[in-house]
């Protein structure tokens, strides 16, 4: 049986992300020993009737006390604060990681907070659902996914390394990039996206000539999809997009110029740039299966497992 990476290693925050992380490392034995907290004492009290962590604090302190690995799974906007409340009890040497979705904004406002003695090491595991709550948490989350890791001024080599391990571990493939180049490269990924499925379902409720009775009874793939997305958790996502704001911009605004394209096109009959256009698209959608990031099978009326 191997050792396990930690001797002790605290979850502060037990969502999805913190708690399917607890999980994941009960089953492989990661952890000696793993210790969660929630700023929420309902949360708290939830985790501790699902009993997926050895111990569950009630303060922050108790929590990262002699913890040799401490995974910040709080939303984007709350980072500052949890560091701060970790910061006076954190061990010689202890680990610091984290899990949002927005990486220059968590360097600058987590790495300032922390003690000299201890290292940071920015990372963000490319896996979710639409669910919240330790109830939605499960081992297999991270399994065949990929985590991006965006190496600081904080970090040191055997902290990645350390790091890198504990991803790897859970089933993840892990990439390596700058915080700046994460938060473009997710802005256009995962961040435009669910702006783009928030504005949608939105503008369809507002429509006046069509009730929501009708937009719920006739969705086809495509809105039942785009209500999928919009359904991800409302306080993650209003801190992804304050704290992304530079590269959401960027991208949304070249996207603003594409729109536009599609207007004329659609406006002056141009059915050849359409085409075009469909068929340049496509091909990028083939190589979304090809990466085995989905199934080329048809979505209409897919089977999604047992809806019991």
């Amino acid at each position: 049986m191997m050792e396990p990476l930690f001797d002790k290693v605290a979850v502060i925050g037990l969502g999805l992300i913190g708690s399917s992380m607890v999980r994941g490392m009960k089953k492989r034995d990661l952890a000696a020993t793993v210790t969660g907290f929630d700023g929420s004492a309902e949360v708290r009290a939830r985790a501790d009737v699902l009993q997926f962590c050895d111990v569950i604090a009630e303060t922050a302190e108790d929590a990262v006390t002699g913890a040799q690995l401490v995974i910040l799974a709080v939303p984007v906007g709350a980072m500052a604060a949890a560091a701060q409340s970790i910061a006076p009890y954190l061990a010689d040497g202890a680990i610091v990681t984290d899990v949002g979705s927005v990486k220059a904004a968590v360097v600058r406002n987590v790495a300032s907070a922390l003690p000299e003695h201890a290292s940071f090491v920015p990372g963000h595991p490319v896996a979710g659902t639409e669910y919240s709550g330790p109830e939605a948490g499960f081992a297999e989350l991270f399994a065949g996914r990929w985590c991006v890791i965006t190496p600081c001024e904080r970090s040191t080599d055997a902290s990645v390394e350390k790091v890198v391990a504990l991803w790897t571990a859970l089933g993840s493939t892990v990439e390596t990039m700058t915080p700046e180049h994460h938060d473009i490269v997710l802005a256009i990924t995962s961040h435009i996206p669910h702006l783009i499925a928030y504005n949608i379902v939105g503008t369809a409720a507002d429509l006046e000539d069509v009730t929501q009775s009708e937009v719920i009874k006739f969705s086809a793939g495509g809105f039942r999809d785009f209500t999928r997305i919009a359904a991800s958790d409302p306080v993650m996502w209003r801190d992804v997009f304050l704290n992304n704001k530079d590269a959401v911009l960027e991208v949304l605004g070249r996207f603003s110029e594409d729109l536009a394209a599609l207007q004329r096109m659609i406006r002056w009959d141009d059915g050849k740039s359409l085409e075009d256009h469909f068929s340049r698209t496509r091909a990028i959608r083939r190589g979304v299966i090809d990466a085995g990031q989905d199934t080329a099978d048809p979505d209409f009326g897919r089977y999604h497992g047992d809806s019991d």
